[in-house]
């Protein structure tokens, strides 16, 4: 008992040890496929939770209401975390093709100056470590670039263009730092747009949150009044389908309005 004990306690050491540098340094040359983002158990609970709170507040319509609200509430919040993610990930990109310019233009071999991804942001290293690899092993280095963001849709544009600039340096002989210099201007000029039309349109998002929740304060004041419009919307099945059918209403005009919105900020 205790050798098999002793066996597999060995066996998960050796499971868990980290691997050879050399199979590390090929491997990092062919990434696996990040995992698609299951955002079926992180959605379910927000939905059942809403449906709950609903379903105690308004019976079954206040159920599919509050599911419903849940899954607006839901979809805003992973746009404005991707929004989020985009920035910070082309903002790191920017600094890392910065760095990669600033060492190419003092002299250093592009091998050299891709080794020094450790200095970079966590997203550009992601990117740039099967490039860094590549050039070491005298591999491609386009391929490993587009292999590297290959799994990044938000910052795939961007990764192209550094692709594009390396190819035509290869192709024509261009100086690859101008080409690099260039595609860090155009990456901080489009992160900085985009910054400035989300602070420009944040009167119009302030605009649109009055708007949607304008029925809910006109179903308060009128509970202030005496009309009592959240007993009817409890009592009965006319009630209860007006609830649902209010919601899906607001649900669409904020989703619509989100849309318009996020529409004029570049990606």
């Amino acid at each position: 008992m205790t050798t098999a004990v002793a066996c597999a306690a060995l066996a998960a050491a050796i499971g868990c040890a980290p691997p050879p540098r050399g199979v590390a340094r090929f491997a990092a040359l062919w990434p696996a496929r990040r995992a698609r983002h299951r955002s079926g158990p992180h959605l379910i609970g927000p939905v059942v939770a809403g449906a709950l709170g609903g379903a105690a507040l308004a019976g079954v319509g206040g159920a599919l209401a509050g599911a419903l609200v849940a899954l607006v509430v839901r979809h805003r919040r992973a746009v404005h975390r991707a929004a989020r993610l985009r920035d910070t990930a082309a903002e790191q990109l920017a600094a890392a093709v910065a760095r990669i310019t600033d060492e190419l233009r003092a002299g250093s071999h592009p091998a050299a100056a891709l080794s020094g991804i450790d200095a970079d942001g966590p997203h550009a290293r992601s990117v740039l470590a099967p490039a860094a690899v590549a050039a070491r092993l005298g591999d491609g280095i386009v391929p490993a670039l587009r292999r590297g963001g290959a799994g990044r849709p938000e910052i795939g544009g961007d990764v192209e263009r550094i692709a594009t600039a390396w190819i035509l340096a290869e192709r024509h002989g261009i100086p690859l730092a101008d080409l690099l210099g260039r595609a860090h201007e155009d990456i901080r000029w489009r992160v900085r747009f985009a910054s400035t039309v989300r602070a420009q349109l944040a009167g119009p998002r302030a605009t649109a949150a009055v708007l949607t929740t304008l029925p809910v304060l006109g179903i308060g004041l009128g509970q202030l009044i005496g009309a009592h419009p959240i007993g009817v919307l409890r009592g009965g099945p006319l009630g209860q389908a007006l609830l649902v059918i209010g919601v899906a209403l607001l649900a669409a005009g904020s989703a619509w309005s989100e849309r318009i919105i996020g529409s004029a900020v570049p990606r």
